[in-house]
């Protein structure tokens, strides 16, 4: 089978030999995969990468212990928990200091044409969802985290900040929850997608708004990001961060101590209330992918998902 290699920052493709299936673990056949901008980010150098990536992805269970898996749809959660630390106890898994996290940390990724992954991590695809968009499904569920972490009364004013692959997703879920979005970005053919959907969507001025919110959330995928949302934030207001940036973020935090302004962290996601939306047909996906290309073809691949202003890049097996 082939698979894709990240190393140094170049990305090849290899012939490796079928993974092995352990106990507990699913062998899955690739269907479709999605590049994010994390690959692109481990592309960069974040945690040191080697290995193969990918952690958006559907595909079709050809082997496991629970027979009504076979031959069924599956996307999975990408973190896996030891199941036995005080966190996981909490029912915090997400956040087990044990854990590999798939195509990120201590465990392969998906961009390969086979791959095994935990029964116990999978979800099953319901028919009335395609397998393009059933590869948004974690990225998604990471959209959806924002409220499982905070509560946000409807029709609540929220700034997003950041038109790419994430932020159109973000300003999408929150808008499904009645939320009154205003998605700020730097690229018209993005924000029309967002526009398309029923969201207010505007390009971010040279002066954003100041202190004009209660609730921003950043997902620019900038360095700078962070600063701006601050600044865009009124007193005692929350900033959710969602963008993943490898090295030091640097910034003056004064604003932040001054004004009282809350900070939340914002990862992965449960994947129940993405597939939910994605059976009701809340999210509009179709826009948001520009290319579909092979997995023999990965390197040309990244390259077209790094240009800017790229949206979603899909992988497939041949």
């Amino acid at each position: 089978m082939i698979a894709v290699h990240l190393e140094n920052g170049r990305v090849n493709v290899q012939n490796r030999p079928w993974p092995r299936r352990r106990p507990g673990d699913a062998l899955i056949r690739l269907i479709a995969a999605g590049i994010c901008n994390t690959d692109l980010e481990l592309q960069r150098g974040y945690y040191n990468f080697r290995g193969t990536p990918g952690h958006e992805f559907i595909g079709e269970v050809v082997d496991a212990a629970d027979q009504a898996l076979l031959g069924r749809r599956v996307v999975g959660e990408i973190n896996l928990a030891c199941g036995r630390c005080d966190w996981c106890k909490r029912g915090l898994e997400r956040h087990c200091p044990r854990r590999t996290v798939l195509g990120i940390a201590g465990r392969p990724g998906v961009f390969s044409e086979y791959f095994t992954l935990p029964e116990a991590n999978l979800h099953l695809v319901p028919d009335a969802i395609s397998d393009d968009h059933a590869v948004f499904v974690e990225p998604i569920a990471a959209a959806c985290e924002i409220l499982e972490q905070v509560r946000i009364h409807r029709r609540t004013p929220v700034a997003v900040l950041g038109d790419g692959k994430l932020g159109l997703l973000v300003a999408q879920v929150l808008h499904a929850n009645k939320l009154e979005v205003h998605l700020f970005g730097k690229h018209k053919e993005k924000l029309a997608i967002a526009s398309a959907a029923g969201i207010r969507s505007k390009l971010t001025p040279a002066k954003p708004p100041a202190a004009a919110y209660d609730w921003v959330v950043e997902a620019t995928g900038t360095a700078g990001g962070l600063k701006q949302a601050v600044a865009m934030t009124r007193p005692r207001g929350t900033v959710i961060l969602k963008s993943t940036v490898h090295g030091d973020v640097s910034m003056d935090t004064a604003p932040v101590v001054v004004n009282e302004i809350t900070l939340v962290g914002s990862r992965c996601g449960r994947f129940e209330p993405a597939l939910d939306l994605l059976r009701k047909g809340k999210i509009r996906l179709d826009e948001m992918i520009r290319e579909r290309l092979p997995l023999s073809e990965a390197p040309r691949a990244f390259r077209r998902a790094a240009r800017p202003g790229a949206l979603k890049v899909l992988l497939y097996p041949g």
